[in-house]
């Protein structure tokens, strides 16, 4: 069974930072790519940055030159370094990780995990 855990959200003022993490723990082969979504009320749920296993990233638009997302492979984690925070980055933000996993008689099974999500709420 793999989890995936975030921790970091909270109240922020206007301009302000965050930084979120996400652990993953389980029975995990490999971690793929990671990524970081948010969705805020009424809103679809779009993708906010990724990070291959190579290291190579994107952002989405809204946030580059703001958000930062890095990884640590040793402690199978994914951090979102959130800077310059506006109020429009309120959000429920997610983690997600595409995990290979053996399930048995060598069986590989590669499959996107997400975690329960972590709130953000930049306001004055």
């Amino acid at each position: 069974q793999v989890q995936l855990v975030e921790s970091g959200g909270g109240l922020v003022q206007p301009g302000g930072s965050l930084r979120l993490s996400c652990t993953a723990s389980g029975t995990i082969s490999t971690i793929e790519t990671m990524y970081w979504y948010r969705q805020a009320p009424g809103k679809q749920r779009e993708l906010v940055a990724g990070i291959t296993s190579r290291g190579d990233t994107n952002s989405g638009d809204s946030v580059k030159g703001r958000f930062t997302i890095s990884r640590d492979d040793a402690k199978k984690a994914v951090y979102l370094q959130m800077n310059s925070l506006k109020p429009e980055d309120t959000a429920v933000y997610y983690c997600n990780a595409l995990i290979t996993t053996e399930k048995g008689m060598g069986v590989m099974t590669t499959m996107h995990y997400w975690g329960q999500g972590t709130q953000v709420t930049v306001s004055s």
